[in-house]
């Protein structure tokens, strides 16, 4: 089958799902244009900071778009690509798009509660401070995976002798100078809009402009890092972006990386339709896995059912989501109406990167990679993916070179903006566990005394909990990992 027919199907079905069912939901629920939302009721300049509604979507769409739409989509193939494709638009339609929505209706609608708030509230006290520590070390193992993703995109390959090898290591030095460059540009980017008051198309050029600045800067100047400096660059980003107010470095690095990942779409989007009118855009993977391959999959402990909603996660329904939507979004709503295209329209974008994955993977099938008969995969879901958009980039004239490196800066971007939102949200966990009331407004360690006062200052919180999720990047946090599908 052709892919360009998929990615039309898809294209359809999801859009039609946003627009028949995620509006049938708004009107259903309630939504009041006129109604004052926390952000703006209780705006503080720190975590409630009204913005908008393309920059809401553009936090709550670069948060949760992590790493599990590529590498959960393209793992889960090994059962067979229809089915991974078939669970992502139903379940990212009917499923992870009401959940997102729904935590942030929710969260809006109560004052910009966290999700543990709302459990003490119609739960209760313990099951919110359960919930807290639960949350808390769910975000330990999240930093540790990605953390260690985004490193070992970045690192050098050094020569026998100890010399880099530039060739292997061009791509994602000159990725990491980018993202290095972004954490500065995104803080200017910031400040230029808040100080000019920059909206739409002014605010859209300014992005473009120092977009090309920096892939200019970065593709000249590549910074060549072994995986332990990789780790401490990252580590020192995660500090200052989970801890300043989001304003700050987050809301406008979100703001910048959506812009990117909506360039990357397109760009995906436009080169299989080049690559499908020369006859080489066809879905090479199995449609479904033959019951030889079912088998021995089975007989490695993987089982269709659960295994393949467990590794699709973000890409159909990532209970994860609920905190970034209770969390950090909620916080930033100018207007109700601003709800259903920043909690539903926002996992309707991602599922459709999902289907995106999918599909680059089937083309790439065979040629580039193949899965063998314990699902292992012969290359990693970001070679694949990053590998199989630049391909059909230089089909459509991009040059090979600006088409790895850009392709190179997604995938980790992929993955860097869902860790600093992850990091920010296990400092809020780890500082609401030591607050006394239920009241979204209230700063962490106003009514705390003696060690409860200082373990929720922000920049303890932030150091401990980064400190752990390092400590497992290093420990060895796959041993574990699957604790976060299962949390998931």
């Amino acid at each position: 089958m052709n892919g360009i027919v998929i990615v039309l199907i898809a294209a359809v079905l999801l859009v039609a799902g946003y627009v028949l069912y995620g509006r049938w939901l708004a009107k259903s629920w309630g939504i009041d244009p006129k109604a004052l939302t926390p952000a703006k009721r209780m705006e503080d300049d720190k975590n409630f900071t009204p913005a908008s509604r393309f920059t809401t979507f553009a936090h709550q769409f670069s948060s949760i778009c992590g790493a599990g739409p590529v590498t959960g989509t393209i793992a889960a193939m090994m059962f067979g690509w229809l089915p991974v494709l078939l669970w992502v638009l139903v379940g990212g339609i009917f499923f992870g798009a009401v959940h997102d929505f729904g935590a942030l209706y929710a969260s809006v609608k109560n004052n910009g509660k966290s999700l543990a708030q709302l459990i003490e509230k119609y739960i209760g006290r313990t099951g919110r401070r359960l919930f807290l520590l639960f949350s808390w070390l769910f975000t330990i193992i999240v930093i540790a995976a990605f953390v260690d993703m985004v490193a070992n995109t970045f690192q050098a390959v050094y020569t026998p002798e100890g010399a880099v090898d530039v060739a292997k290591s061009y791509a994602g030095g000159a990725a990491g100078t980018i993202s290095i460059l972004f954490t500065f540009v995104a803080i200017l980017f910031g400040w230029i809009n808040r100080r000019f008051k920059l909206e739409g198309w002014k605010e859209l050029v300014l992005a473009i402009v120092l977009f090309v600045l920096m892939f200019a800067i970065g593709m000249q100047i590549p910074v060549y890092l072994p995986k332990l400096g990789w780790f401490a660059v990252i580590a020192v980003y995660l500090l200052f972006a989970a801890a300043m107010p989001i304003q700050t470095l987050k809301q406008p690095r979100d703001y910048l990386t959506s812009i990117m990942m909506i360039v990357m779409i397109v760009c995906a989007v436009i080169g299989i339709f080049v690559l499908g009118v020369q006859g080489q855009a066809q879905m090479n993977a199995p449609m479904v896995a033959d019951s030889a391959m079912l088998d021995s999959l089975a007989q490695n402990g993987k089982h269709m059912f659960p295994l393949l909603f467990v590794s699709v996660a973000c890409g159909a329904l990532s209970g994860f989501h609920s905190l970034v939507s209770t969390n950090t979004s909620s916080k930033q709503v100018s207007n109700e109406t601003d709800m259903l295209p920043v909690g539903y329209g926002a996992m309707v974008a991602e599922s459709f990167v999902g289907v995106l994955a999918i599909v680059v993977a089937a083309i790439m099938y065979g040629s580039f990679f193949t899965f063998d008969a314990t699902g292992a995969s012969s290359a990693t879901p970001f070679q694949i993916f990053s590998t199989g958009v630049a391909q059909g980039m230089t089909a459509f004239g991009v040059n090979n070179t600006l088409a790895t490196v850009f392709m190179t800066m997604c995938v980790s971007a992929l993955a860097l903006t869902s860790v600093d939102a992850v990091a920010r949200i296990g400092r809020l966990s780890f500082q609401e566990f030591f607050t006394k009331t239920n009241d979204a407004a209230e700063q962490a360690g106003d009514n705390a005394t003696g060690v409860a006062k200082a373990a929720s200052n922000t920049w303890v919180a932030t150091i401990l909990t980064l400190l752990l999720g390092f400590a497992l990047a290093f420990g060895g946090y796959n041993n574990i990992w699957a604790l976060f599908g299962a949390s998931n």
